[in-house]
């Protein structure tokens, strides 16, 4: 009696849950995106690893040790190389976050008109590294650039911006901060309008002047987003090639290359790949120093739960 009564009885049929259905597509769309990853990130640095073990040159690929990585600590050249990158990023950290907070602070002011400065600051975004380059050599021209004229209707000396080993670093730090100011401020800026207006309208009834609203309201809630920029933009630092590609090629006498200059030249005017690969690891600590470094610090000084 029992079997009958189980088999006439209807069975269930599995139905999918609606969170089981969700997981399930979701895995779907981040397939392309995995795939990508995995064929265009993950394999070239394994195999780019590889090669920074041997002097792979196109033709031959010895296994060499350590011997590229000992390589770079001997040589002379390399170190200046490291200390032209750190230089480059420190100039063009402090100069960017200071300028793009400053414009943020401008553009935040709600005046008429104000979105035509949002888009003018922004435009340089948009251009391309290659135009860039060559309208900024330019304006840096000795003898016909407009910077130099103006610096002579005021009675001082032209200057040679880009072939001067003490300016040029400095003259393509200010290209990098024209060209992407604009973006951080777009940052900064919606970091501001996040801030609740209430702070502010207490600061007031209390007699808080402009400077004690920054420094006790704008700067601690900016905290995050402040950050946030910085990774990036030490990123981008040590990220710079285009403009010193056009602009200066590394000179003069390698006031201007970079540690990723270096590697291009090594990589693709050498063929020296296997080295290559190895100041490219190189580079890649620096950068994964910097990202920790500032992860740890954000965990520790900024609470986002508060």
């Amino acid at each position: 009696m029992a079997a009958l009564i189980q088999k006439l009885t209807p069975k269930k049929r599995w139905r999918m849950t609606l969170r089981t259905r969700r997981a399930m597509w979701g895995y779907i769309f981040i397939i392309p995106a995995m795939i990508y990853i995995i064929v265009w990130v993950i394999l070239p640095l394994i195999f780019a690893f590889g090669l920074s073990f041997t002097n792979y040159d196109t033709a031959t690929a010895d296994f060499v040790g350590l011997n590229n990585y000992l390589e770079i600590l001997r040589q002379p050249d390399t170190l200046d190389v490291i200390k032209n990158t750190l230089r480059f990023g420190l100039e063009l950290i402090a100069l960017n976050m200071a300028i793009s907070l400053f414009l943020a602070i401008l553009v935040d002011q709600k005046l008429r008109g104000i979105t035509f400065f949002r888009t003018v600051y922004y435009l340089p975004v948009l251009t391309s590294l290659v135009v860039a380059g060559i309208v900024w050599s330019a304006l840096y021209d000795y003898r016909t650039g407009p910077i130099n004229s103006i610096l002579n209707f005021f009675g001082i000396a032209s200057q040679q911006w880009l072939h001067d080993s003490s300016l040029a670093l400095t003259s393509v730090v200010f290209v990098r901060v024209w060209k992407g100011v604009g973006f951080n401020m777009m940052v900064f800026l919606a970091g501001l309008q996040a801030i609740p207006t209430e702070l502010y309208e207490a600061a007031s009834i209390d007699g808080a002047r402009a400077w004690e609203k920054f420094r006790y309201i704008t700067f601690p809630m900016l905290m995050p987003t402040t950050f946030y920029i910085f990774v990036m933009a030490s990123i981008s630092a040590f990220q710079v090639f285009g403009e010193i590609f056009v602009m200066t090629k590394g000179g003069p006498a390698g006031a201007t290359k970079t540690l990723i200059f270096l590697i291009w030249e090594q990589a693709f005017q050498y063929s020296n790949l296997g080295y290559a690969s190895a100041l490219a690891f190189i580079l890649l600590l620096l950068v994964g120093a910097i990202a920790i470094f500032n992860l740890v610090y954000v965990n520790r000084f900024v609470n986002y739960d508060r």
